[in-house]
């Protein structure tokens, strides 16, 4: 055997290798994580396919990633920031299908050796290619996530991936935008094969061989799916009902807010009536939906969470200190969250509580959280047993003398955090940092009785922890950078979006959240029918209704919210008689199966609790409110309370206050977060709405200082584009 290194005509991020005929293409995009489809790849590949056609010594092509654990991430999302008219980005979708059909029609026979996350354009590249072998990893996943942009796939992923793994198969991959892992692809027909990565090269190369010499054939025949498929996917009356029922389900779970899953079926439907017709639907939509104010919100999200990963939570050059294991101070249900997911990365945890019982319950939970990644495949039995065994319980604090990290996770009660912190204190090393889980005490009392407050802050993380995407990391002025620091790349180890505020009552999620729910108390004391009112919110794009969700957290931590939230700003913030009322009854919402609305046995919501009107100020009188006054007094509540956070410096960033309300406390991401909400709106016309608001509900909606001086002068958050 020989083998010849070269570099591709022109290359940077693609290097040749020729092995007996076989030309192995590395792509590794320099100075990037990632490989990405950049303007300037896309010309190497455009070369290189030349190469391939002219070159009859070149008998077929592998194509590998010179990333550790990324095949191809997409394309290059900077592109779309040049996009201005639909006719732009119509043109970008032809492009890129037109490359796809050379790929796929290349001389020589194209194949994928799939490493790492294969995803969006990466997806589109390899269905262009004859054959495909992916790694039994982890790392390996293939997924369409284009809608979580606000786009389509747009480079002939919507013709190709129906034909690769039918119909039904591919409209589930692209409306979720759900990754797929290799072991699911190779039984969907997405893949070919499936093998260690240790062999990946070694029988990539010889899958080539076999397709140059005939041996494999370049257009196979489809794996069977069973005889739904026939019956649903290859008749028209079949597909019919497949497009009919995913029209509807996509309606039911995104209210039409999105239309980006939308396009995706009409532009799927429209390549079975011929190839030619698909392909330029899908160009055609493509260009619609990258210039909707959905996508162009969405993309803000993904540049502003990519820039958030680079950020250390502080401005002087500090590196953080290691996080091998964890002490978790209370095994409740934040605890035995945070148990969790430290040991899905990990890290040993040590969990605490006063009474084996809850110790118990508290490992219970862990096991649970982590059986049902099991279940659902997303880890091996083995990892499964190795993160169990990861988490010990305790009732006094054995195993802390050697702890890098607390967290403490007890009750919202001051006198208890006191007094759990000076006993952490008299047992952890000294270069500890101690983190408390509040959601609403300022960090600063608790950490009055502190030998060392500089090691102390706040950690807040969100419910459920293991699928809330936020932590709020909350610093004093005392507190040291590297425990901010410390703080916020161990987060990012937890696969948080960590935004970092400065200290004070309820934070920012909190305080804003309250605000908005405030209104929502308020709404009921006039008397406005519950379901109606969780209704409007959810049509604004919120994902549950206020009240649903005062139900979820528990009225009685909404009581105790509420109380420090008054107390601190007044009236203001007060809260509503109606949540007053509930509480005094001694509803706790559904975990007491009983609040505003009804609980089954299983804890399922099973609708209003009819008998609560009679406890609420307006008792079963009934009224009537506007579905958009109720849609912009609470929204506008939060988005005038995050507006006061940023003046006051709790927030450091207009981008901070919209990745924090969109993955912390459910601002519909398609309108940016309430910075950018503002922005779309017009300073000037929320200043007019509130004004109106306050005129009626004084002190309530009194405008924040900044958005004045913004309407005055025309300002925005963001640089206009």
């Amino acid at each position: 055997m020989t083998a010849v290194n070269e570099v591709a005509a022109g290359a940077r991020a693609l290097t040749v290798e020729m092995v007996d005929g076989i030309a192995v293409v590395t792509f590794d995009l320099p100075g990037e994580p990632v490989n990405k489809f950049t303007p300037g790849v896309l010309e190497e590949f455009g070369t290189l396919l030349d190469r391939a056609d002219r070159d009859t010594s070149i008998r077929a092509m592998v194509l590998v990633s010179g990333k550790p654990d990324i095949f191809i991430a997409g394309a290059d999302i900077d592109q779309f920031l040049t996009i201005h008219t639909a006719r732009d980005a119509e043109a970008m979708s032809r492009d890129g299908q037109q490359r796809m059909d050379r790929l796929e029609k290349c001389r020589v026979p194209v194949l994928a050796a799939i490493h790492g996350a294969c995803l969006g354009g990466g997806l589109e590249a390899v269905l262009a290619c004859a054959y495909r072998i992916a790694t039994d990893h982890p790392k390996t996943v293939l997924g369409a996530p284009e809608v979580m942009l606000g786009l389509i796939p747009g480079a002939g992923g919507t013709q190709r991936l129906p034909r690769t793994v039918g119909l039904r198969g591919a409209l589930d991959m692209m409306l979720t935008g759900r990754n797929i892992r290799a072991k699911k692809a190779l039984q969907m027909g997405l893949i070919d094969e499936l093998v260690h990565p240790s062999i990946l090269r070694e029988v990539a190369l010889d899958r080539a061989r076999q397709l140059a010499e005939g041996k494999i054939k370049r257009t196979r025949a489809r794996k069977s799916r069973g005889a739904a498929a026939l019956v649903l996917e290859d008749t028209p009356l079949g597909r019919k009902v497949v497009f009919r029922q995913a029209r509807e389900q996509t309606l039911k779970k995104t209210h039409g807010h999105y239309p980006a899953p939308l396009a995706v079926i009409d532009a799927v439907r429209a390549g079975y009536e011929s190839r030619e017709r698909g392909f330029a639907e899908e160009a055609r939509l493509f260009g619609e939906m990258a210039v909707t104010d959905q996508a162009r919100q969405l993309i803000f999200l993904f540049f502003a969470t990519t820039a958030l990963k680079k950020d250390r939570g502080v401005d002087v050059p500090v590196e953080p200190l290691p996080v091998d294991k964890l002490g978790v101070l209370g095994a409740g249900f934040m605890g035995s969250g945070i148990a969790s997911v430290a040991a899905m990365q990990g890290t040993v945890v040590r969990l605490k509580d006063a009474e084996y019982s809850r110790v118990a319950k508290g490992l219970k939970a862990v096991h649970d959280v982590l059986r049902e990644r099991l279940a659902k495949k997303q880890i091996s039995r083995r990892q499964f047993e190795d993160q169990l065994s990861l988490v010990g319980g305790t009732i006094d604090y054995s195993g802390f003398q050697s702890v890098d990290l607390v967290v403490e996770a007890v009750f919202e009660d001051l006198a208890l955090k006191h007094r759990v912190l000076e006993e952490a204190e008299a047992v952890i090393p000294g270069d500890a940092i101690y983190a408390s889980n509040t959601s609403t005490i300022p960090i600063a009392r608790i950490a009055e009785p502190s030998r060392r407050p500089e090691q102390v802050l706040g950690m807040h993380f969100f419910s459920p922890v293991h699928k809330m995407p936020l932590l709020e990391v909350i610093v004093t002025p005392r507190t040291a950078p590297v425990a901010t620091a410390t703080a916020v790349a161990y987060g990012k180890k937890l696969g948080k979006h960590v935004i970092v505020v400065n200290d004070g009552p309820g934070f920012y999620t909190t305080r804003t959240l309250a605000a908005y729910m405030n209104e929502a108390g308020y709404l009921l004391d006039e008397g406005v029918p519950i379901d109606a009112l969780d209704r409007a919110m959810v049509e604004f794009g919120f994902p549950v209704g206020p009240i649903t969700l005062m139900d979820e957290v528990g009225l009685d931590v909404g009581g105790k919210v509420g109380l420090v939230i008054h107390e601190a700003f007044g009236e203001r913030l007060a809260p509503s008689e109606s949540l007053a009322r509930v509480l005094a009854d001694g509803r706790t919402g559904r975990k007491g199966g009983k609040g505003f609305y009804r609980y089954d046995a299983s804890g399922k919501k099973a609708g209003v609790d009819q008998s609560v009107y009679q406890l609420l100020p307006t008792g079963t009188n009934r009224v009537e409110v506007p579905v958009v006054e109720m849609q912009q007094r609470c929204t506008l509540a939060m988005v005038n309370e995050a507006v006061r956070c940023l003046e006051e410096g709790i927030l450091r960033s207009p981008r901070d206050g919209d990745i924090g309300a969109v993955f912390g406390i459910g601002f519909p991401p398609f309108r940016g977060g309430p910075f950018r909400y503002t922005d779309a709106v017009g300073a000037a016309n929320v200043v007019r709405q509130l004004e109106v608001y306050h005129g009626r509900f004084a002190p309530r909606f009194a405008p924040a200082p900044m958005l004045v001086e913004m309407a005055r002068s025309g300002k925005r958050f963001y640089p206009e584009g």
